[in-house]
């Protein structure tokens, strides 16, 4: 049996867009689906199978932040971590802040290249598939994340983690290059609001750095985006 090729959903509601983003995917070698609402997409990848998800922010009956606030939430593993790309009629910055803190993976303006926009799928695509993901151990470059386990290890050696640094460090792990905010590292990590403020975060994250840096990490790698958030370079 072939293997099954990449799915990518695609929702937007122009259909000249949607047809021609369709054309250039299909031209590559992608599957690929479109709805035209936003209520669509969340069951449409719960019901499985689909590798990335390009979305209009301005669809008809929800906004696409609502969609992606909606995805990132979700209980379900393969719900919560599919990579999304926002496509926009603006280019404006509160616009690309606000996606990327809901937990998008990529940005892009309209008009906009559809043969980049390909590029930035198989982009992600590639980040996905090297993550290796193998039950409940998923490789990550040098990092291997046991979650039966609770461990995380670099370059083989087993990294002595406080609680919340596992919990930012796994978040961070099971979205490499992403750019996650420290209200979603805080949501993922922690379970009550006691210890929530940025502050408590940041303090872990320096902790968690610097016992990468005693395990070899150099460069650091996790990178801090200012005014949005941190992501880890795997």
């Amino acid at each position: 049996m072939l293997p099954a090729m990449p799915l990518i959903l695609i929702a937007e509601d122009e259909s000249a867009i949607a047809d021609t983003v369709l054309y250039a995917l299909r031209s590559e070698g992608l599957e690929a689906e479109h709805c035209l609402l936003g209520r669509e997409v969340v069951p449409r990848v719960r019901a499985g199978g689909v590798d990335v998800v390009v979305l209009d922010v301005g669809l008809p009956d929800r906004s696409g932040f609502d969609v992606c606030r909606e995805l990132r939430s979700a209980p379900e593993a393969w719900v919560n971590e599919v990579p999304v790309i926002f496509l926009t009629a603006r280019n404006d910055e509160i616009d690309r802040v606000l996606g990327l803190e809901l937990g998008a993976d990529d940005y892009m303006a309209k008009p906009f290249s559809p043969r980049e926009l390909v590029a930035r799928v198989r982009a992600r695509l590639r980040r996905s598939q090297a993550s290796g993901e193998t039950g409940q151990i998923t490789t990550h470059g040098d990092f291997e994340l046991d979650r039966e386990g609770h461990r995380i290890r670099f370059r083989g050696m087993a990294l002595e983690l406080t609680r919340y640094e596992y919990m930012l460090l796994a978040a961070l792990l099971q979205r490499p290059g992403a750019i996650l905010s420290r209200a979603q590292l805080m949501d993922r990590g922690w379970d009550s609001d006691a210890d929530s403020a940025d502050r408590t975060v940041d303090t872990h994250i320096k902790t968690l750095r610097a016992k990468l840096r005693a395990a070899g990490a150099d460069p650091d790698p996790i990178r801090t985006h200012r005014g949005l958030g941190y992501a880890l370079e795997a």
